[in-house]
């Protein structure tokens, strides 16, 4: 049974702290970018960001300094990827960088590539993490059909165990009509845990929750998800939160744990799918820690999941998880020891695609217009 959802202030056994309102402030502020989709930091000591340019299909790279004058090239991946005409959805999606980075020069990249659609997860090395990778030295670790044009997740994000976690979107039309969510003999509507750090190739990693049954793919970590749209590791705890974009009714937000069953397409946040066929429940899902309705107003019609803020900088903001939607702008601030205690704390921004967290724990946004801003409490 879903357990209930309060989102309302409480007491935890002592008054909990008030979530702060937030401001975002120029980053960068001399770049520009063509519809961007990502933002990714490199280890402090290298002292870089990378930008990903979803329908150019570039990776774009420069010094992480506020007096930073110029981005160059780093990736093009342009003539092998759906980008000017795909859907919204389409094009290159996300990046992430080997924990080894540094010394490996590994990263992983996530895009749409030529019809017929399909969702490629590839391996790329560096020699110098400043200069032009050549697209030749793509190694294409998984290649995912895509049925429609939509839902296509996606994100890539390294663990603390080191393991990749990939999320894919349910394939897209409207409903799950395919009934991916609910089907662990596909890697649709799911979140994979891959192990990349082979020459070639990648492993399952033999402690994935569903190794060893049949007819159940083994690189699924978590399921019944419509199209997880951005996750991050809580560098505290662990816990990985991810934004679910709904269907037609209700957003939310996930603590994504290993063999989790998040409902979809039988449930739409904590409501049974009205699409769902009839009699067909799922009494074991996990039910979101926020869901928010379509009322532009108070709510909005695509999240985007963020970060729990582990900064310095902001004593106040320390322990809570941010999120937007992508519509209305709305962002909401969640503690990560009581999510329910959820507050909006930024009205009516600009297209936010995704957050970013650097080196120290700071958290930025990424308006897909072009710009590139920094969380601050005013």
């Amino acid at each position: 049974m879903w357990r209930a959802l309060v989102l309302v202030t409480t007491v935890c056994g002592v008054l909990c702290a008030a979530v702060p309102d937030i401001a975002l402030a120029e980053a960068f502020p001399a770049l520009r970018f063509k519809q961007p989709v990502d933002l990714v930091f490199a280890p402090k000591a290298l002292g870089m960001a990378y930008v990903l340019e979803q329908n150019t299909g570039q990776v774009r790279v420069f010094d992480a300094r506020d007096d930073v004058a110029e981005h160059s090239l780093f990736l093009d991946l342009s003539d092998r990827m759906v980008a000017k005409g795909g859907a919204n959805e389409e094009g290159l999606l996300a990046l992430a960088l080997a924990p080894d980075f540094a010394a490996s020069g590994v990263f992983c990249v996530y895009y749409i590539g030529e019809r017929p659609s399909h969702g490629v997860l590839s391996r790329f090395r560096c020699s110098d993490p400043r200069v032009t990778v050549t697209a030749d030295s793509e190694e294409v670790l998984l290649s995912v059909a895509q049925p429609w044009k939509n839902h296509n997740g996606a994100d890539l994000v390294f663990g603390p165990d080191g393991m990749l976690y990939f999320s894919l979107g349910d394939g897209g039309s409207g409903g799950d009509p395919k009934r991916h969510g609910q089907n662990l003999g596909s890697l649709l509507g799911t979140v994979l845990r891959l192990d990349v750090s082979a020459p070639t190739g990648y492993r399952v990693p033999a402690d994935n929750p569903f190794v060893g049954q049949e007819g159940v793919r083994p690189e699924i970590w978590a399921y019944g998800l419509r199209n997880t749209w951005r996750m991050s590791f809580d560098r505290a705890t662990g816990a990985l939160w991810g934004g679910d974009v709904g269907q037609n009714a209700w957003e939310e937000i996930d603590i994504i744990v290993a063999g989790g069953n998040y409902g979809w397409n039988l449930y739409e946040g904590t409501r049974p799918f009205h699409k769902a066929p009839r009699g067909l429940r799922a009494p074991e899902a996990i039910p979101p820690v926020f869901e928010y309705d379509r009322s532009m107003d108070k709510g909005g019609r695509s999240v985007t999941g963020g970060y729990v803020y582990r900064g310095s900088a902001f004593a106040s903001l320390q322990g809570v998880y941010l999120c937007a939607d992508y519509v209305s702008g709305n962002v909401w601030g969640l503690p990560a020891d009581d999510p329910s205690t959820v507050r909006m704390v930024l009205r009516g921004t600009k297209r936010i695609c995704s957050f970013a967290e650097d080196s120290a724990g700071e958290l930025y946004v990424v308006e897909h217009g072009g710009a590139l801003k920094r969380v601050v409490v005013p």
